[in-house]
């Protein structure tokens, strides 16, 4: 099941309000996107636990709903 670019942006801003998200659909199947996150949040943080947060904002879709997810994450 593919999932809707505007969702995934959504669930991103959603947890992370002030982040920046630009979203390419890689296959054009809505499974496989390429993220790039910039958000004041991720000022300090390890590049791991930028990663982790914006994983956690897709609530567990990552490895169902949404299968690839290529991300680039950098504080503002």
């Amino acid at each position: 099941m593919a999932m809707n670019a505007d969702d995934i942006i959504a669930m991103i801003k959603a947890a992370i309000p002030d982040a920046e998200v630009d979203l390419t659909d890689l296959a054009g199947d809505g499974d496989h996107y390429r993220a790039r996150v910039t958000a004041p949040a991720f000022n300090g943080l390890s590049r791991v636990r930028q990663h982790q947060m914006v994983y956690a904002a897709l609530k567990g879709k990552m490895g169902g709903e949404l299968h690839a997810l290529a991300l680039e994450t950098a504080g503002r």
